[in-house]
């Protein structure tokens, strides 16, 4: 399978947001965004941005969803944000419906993807926040087959290796 890495650093959320608007220009149908880091590193900023990128009109407001779990936003395509947070069996996961919006039409985020990694799809991108200091934030990106490391290669096509 086609793997391929990126690191970004961003240096503010407004920034952090930026980089989710672009990624999510390029997300296609069944994309999925296994997202990672601590509390208050940038999941839902980032995901906001993608949310923008995806064309999700302006009048809904994206929160993480930690205790509806799901939540779903209309746009170019249809955005899944999952927060698995409050999740603490692996078996909750059936109750809530993830297994239905995986890789479906639409784009699926998930935030605290760890706690899921073994029963997620192959094909996904893994993307890491790493808190450097109040406002400056590590992004690792890791995309695992075509579908990911096509949208890596575009953001850096547009933005360059820096």
């Amino acid at each position: 399978m086609e793997t391929r890495e990126h690191q970004i650093v961003s240096s503010s959320p407004e920034e952090t947001l930026r980089i989710g608007t672009v990624l999510g220009q390029y997300l296609t149908s069944g994309s999925i965004i296994a997202l990672n880091g601590e509390l208050g590193s940038g999941k839902t900023c980032l995901t906001q941005g993608i949310a923008r990128g995806l064309k999700v009109p302006e009048g809904f407001y994206v929160t993480s969803p930690s205790y509806s779990i799901i939540n779903e936003y209309p746009g170019r395509l249809a955005l899944f944000h999952v927060d698995l947070y409050r999740v603490e069996d692996v078996n909750e996961i059936e109750q809530i419906g993830l297994n239905e919006i995986i890789g479906v039409d639409g784009v699926t985020v998930i935030e605290w993807a760890d706690k899921i990694t073994h029963i997620l799809p192959n094909e996904r991108l893994d993307l890491s926040i790493s808190i450097l200091d109040d406002q400056t934030r590590n992004l690792h990106l890791r995309g695992y087959g075509h579908r990911a490391v096509t949208l890596i290669e575009k953001y850096l096509a547009k933005f360059g290796p820096a």
